[in-house]
């Protein structure tokens, strides 16, 4: 059902884990190339090498979030390890779901002592198929699945639920995706896409990969300046059931949070949390409490750029990057999978 842990603060140790780097691919509506990632990803992959002073031998496990449907292939994620190379041998493992899931497992591979260095990664080309439908195939396949109801139709229903109880308007919606300059009337007198959205509301998909390198202890001031210590993760899941939940809430998340942050999420400089539509980020903010003190999704969040599998990774990967960078001390990240924010994980990092 879910897992996760807390780690307090103090000074490093041999299960102190830190985010020491992150690399994404261009979020373009359509990429040339297999299903497998692998174009996007080498490119990455050499990124970090270079950032970090490290080849491939550096890396005591992999792990990879994908997924099958997507690629239209089976075993796409294995192909991907081309992007890898097959000399030195690797120790390797994969999620079929957003990377952030493959990072947690990376971070209990850690934590258990197995590994001092992992290199996560996500990758998904959104573009090779129809979407809508292959989405469908993650609902419950009783009452939900034999509907084929896409995710947008989903998250609408979510969405006029929220405005008929009162919850949020769709000048609150616009709000959120007026971040990034643009005037809330014109995004207003703008046309419905699927009522009660309009263009602005829904994440573009793109294709697009991810990856991130995570280190322990000593390893990890090694290979970073500034490391993003991960102080906690945790990862709660809902019923596949959209009529046995409140969709204008989200209750995995909050327990997500609650289990690494004690129940207090105040005092996080940032947080980037995967609101792929609007009203997903007014559910987010609430359930996991966070103040208006708080920058939300300065890097545009998953609204300016939705790559299948990996925009949940990056939320992690841009938290991290600005403790890296020095303009937070304490972030937070949220990831999302499944319809109308059915699985949630939550993670916590600092400078230290």
């Amino acid at each position: 059902m879910g897992g996760g842990g807390r780690v307090t603060g103090g000074r490093d140790n041999a299960t102190d884990i830190a985010v020491v780097g992150f690399a994404h691919a261009p979020h373009v509506p359509e990429t040339f190339g297999t299903t497998n990632g692998v174009e996007m990803l080498h490119p990455l992959f050499q990124q970090l090498y270079a950032d970090l002073d490290i080849k491939t031998a550096d890396i005591d496990f992999w792990c990879s979030g994908s997924s099958d449907y997507l690629a239209g292939r089976a075993f796409s994620f294995i192909s991907a390890i081309d992007a890898i190379g097959a000399v030195p041998p690797i120790n390797e493992s994969h999620v079929e779901m957003d990377a952030a899931w493959a990072l947690y497992e990376a971070w209990v591979k850690l934590r258990s002592g197995q590994a001092k260095t992992a290199l996560v990664y996500g990758f998904g080309k959104a573009s090779a198929g129809t979407l809508r439908q292959i989405l469908t195939l993650q609902t419950d396949p009783y009452t939900v699945a034999p509907l084929w109801p896409d995710a947008v139709s989903i998250a609408g229903l979510a969405a006029r639920a929220g405005i008929d109880a009162g919850r949020w308007t769709e000048r609150d919606m616009a709000e959120v995706a007026a971040r990034n300059g643009t005037d809330v009337e014109s995004l207003l007198a703008a046309p419905y896409v699927a009522d009660p959205f309009r263009a602005h509301d829904i994440a573009p998909i793109t294709d697009g990969a991810a990856a991130i390198v995570l280190a322990v202890g000593d390893r990890a001031r090694e290979l970073c300046e500034r490391p993003a210590w991960l102080t906690g993760m945790a990862h709660r899941i809902d019923t596949p059931m959209l009529g046995a939940r409140d969709l204008t809430g989200s209750e995995s998340t909050a327990a997500a949070a609650r289990a690494v942050t004690g129940g207090d999420a105040s005092g996080f400089d940032v947080a980037e949390l995967h609101a792929q539509y609007s009203h997903e980020e007014l559910i987010l903010k609430q359930a996991i409490g966070l103040g208006d003190s708080t920058r939300i999704n300065p890097s545009g969040g998953a609204l300016s750029g939705n790559p299948m599998f990996a925009a949940g990774l990056e939320r992690i990967g841009f938290a991290a990057r600005e403790i890296i960078n020095g303009t937070a001390d304490r972030a937070l990240a949220h990831a999302t999978s499944g319809p109308a924010l059915q699985q949630n994980l939550v993670a916590t990092l600092e400078a230290r």
